[in-house]
């Protein structure tokens, strides 16, 4: 009854709210359809695991492990050895016996404190904690809607008022009030809506972990069982079935799990920014709504494809990917060649300057070269409309693609480098097309297909968000961007290994199929 009672709320508040219910309304439902039966589940099964312990819950080791039936029987059967005496024979293998029987008891004793830490402790925090917090949030966005209600039929009685009444003036100034009012419970709801998308997303996007803690207890009991061979296969099975987030795993693992060339949050962004974004003033500076933005990280998070209401935003689409570049655990650019990065970027300027920045690049490691091509395609080709040179980006998003393996903060890290990381950032950005000639493939999974319906930002048809062809040109000249002066004299063939100490330009389309 209750939960029948909230999906017509939240009906109610698609419709106050003038939207319809959307592909994310239909993903939430369902979502939230099933975080109730997960608690139930949670709940039972806490109560279920803690009777089948034999020590007391919460007890220290010591004093659990004197508690434990084993622990009497040991201690009983050592005893009645030494009542018997070294000359019994019974008494040496009670003695024997009790003390293997002791061993038994230390490594129960430390199953059952695994079990509590990793498993029971988990979910009871998730049946008790976690998922009644999201259920008080939907309470409490159920009362917010209430709240707009009240305030829009205040309001639209007021302004009913002006009409039929005779001081027009004070009626006017209390519909205005009301008008105020109505709208700051308008963006209470919007707020409370986004937060509890958020948190609905980051429930969906660990459920692998909680799924794990019952591997875990199979893991522990079988390993005292019969080894850990027999569980290896458990392991490597819950491994390829769940997906750990994107925001915060290493590159490499990301698209291993996924199967993907692209990391998802850096192909989805792409994408929406192509189609609507990359003519916003500002974009990649100015920051978004910290409740937009984590309700698009979460959603990235759990691999949904259904991002059309962030088309409209594109800053919040900007920090999402400003975000995941900056969450990795390694640098996109990588801690193994930063030190070469530096030193290239400390070379002569000009044509010169790009050759060592080339070399470099050469050597990259396949996936960081994919991704960061993607990145940087087509990132400084509005820079008159957008106002973001390829300086200003290089600013902006340097200390996000590289910084060096030391303790310490972000924000100190790329202060230390920041005017390395510019002079190696700007030119990649600038010249993205001599860095990485060929074919670009930007909706590379094939599922992030455009929405119908323009966005308030307006669709660019300039932008082709499929495959776009950029073949190395035999100059900069006339590429239509506020480059610096392209690099010549042409310079013999690229060598078709990575160790030269020189590159050439410009390159024939057949020079790079036949040196790849």
């Amino acid at each position: 009854m209750m939960k029948k009672q909230f999906n017509r709320m939240k009906q109610l508040a698609n419709q106050t709210v003038g939207r319809q219910v959307s592909n994310d309304d239909v993903i939430l439902n369902n979502i939230e359809r099933r975080m109730e039966l997960v608690r139930v589940v949670s709940h039972n099964t806490h109560k279920r695991m803690v009777s089948c312990l034999q020590g007391h819950i919460g007890a220290e080791a010591e004093k659990r492990h004197k508690k434990l039936p084993l622990t009497g029987l040991s201690q009983a059967m050592v005893e009645g050895g030494n009542q018997l005496g070294e000359d019994s024979l019974i008494g040496k293998m009670m003695e024997v016996c009790g003390e293997a029987e002791n061993r038994l008891a230390s490594e129960l004793m430390q199953h059952e404190l695994q079990i509590e830490k990793d498993v029971l402790d988990p979910l009871s925090q998730l049946a008790e904690l976690d998922i009644p917090n999201i259920l008080r949030q939907r309470k409490h966005l159920a009362k917010l809607v209430l709240d707009y209600d009240s305030a829009r039929a205040r309001w639209l009685q007021a302004t009913k008022s002006i009409i039929s009444g005779t001081n027009t003036q004070a009626l006017t100034a209390k519909a205005d009030l009301l008008k105020e009012e109505m709208d700051e419970a308008m963006n209470k709801v919007e707020l409370c809506k986004d937060q509890l998308a958020a948190d609905m997303y980051s429930f969906f996007s660990r459920e692998g972990d909680y799924a794990r803690y019952f591997v875990t207890v199979s893991t522990a009991s079988r390993r005292r069982a019969c080894g850990l061979h027999r569980m290896n296969r458990v392991q490597l099975f819950s491994d390829s079935w769940t997906e750990k987030p994107a925001f915060g795993t290493a590159l490499d693992e990301h698209l291993k799990r996924s199967g993907r060339e692209i990391a998802l949050p850096v192909e989805a962004c792409v994408m929406m920014l192509l189609e609507t974004g990359m003519k916003e003033e500002g974009l990649l500076r100015i920051a978004a709504g910290a409740s937009k933005l984590k309700k698009l990280k979460a959603a990235l998070d759990c691999s949904t494809s259904q991002l059309e209401e962030f088309y409209s935003d594109p800053h919040a689409v900007a920090g999402a990917l400003k975000s995941y570049l900056r969450e990795l655990p390694e640098p996109l650019m990588t801690y193994q060649l930063y030190d070469e990065w530096i030193q290239a970027s400390s070379r002569p300027g000009g044509v010169q300057g790009l050759q060592p920045l080339w070399l470099v690049c050469d050597t990259f490691p396949r996936g960081n070269k994919a991704n960061l091509e993607v990145f940087l395609a087509k990132l400084a080709q509005d820079s008159e409309v957008n106002k973001m040179t390829p300086s200003n980006l290089a600013i902006v998003l340097g200390p996000n693609l590289m910084w060096a393996k030391t303790e310490g903060s972000l924000a100190e890290m790329a202060a230390a480098t920041s005017v390395h990381v510019v002079a190696i950032v700007e030119p990649l950005i600038q010249h993205a097309d001599w860095f990485f000639p060929g074919d670009v493939e930007f909706n590379v999974s094939g599922m992030f297909a455009m929405p119908a319906a323009s966005s308030s930002h307006g669709n660019h048809p300039d932008y082709d968000c499929g495959t776009v062809e950029r073949k190395r040109p035999g100059s900069l000249v006339g590429s239509g961007k506020s480059a610096a002066p392209p690099p010549s004299p042409p310079l013999p063939p690229r060598p078709p290994r990575a160790t030269v100490t020189s590159r050439s330009l410009p390159l024939t389309k057949d020079d790079v199929t036949r040196c790849a």
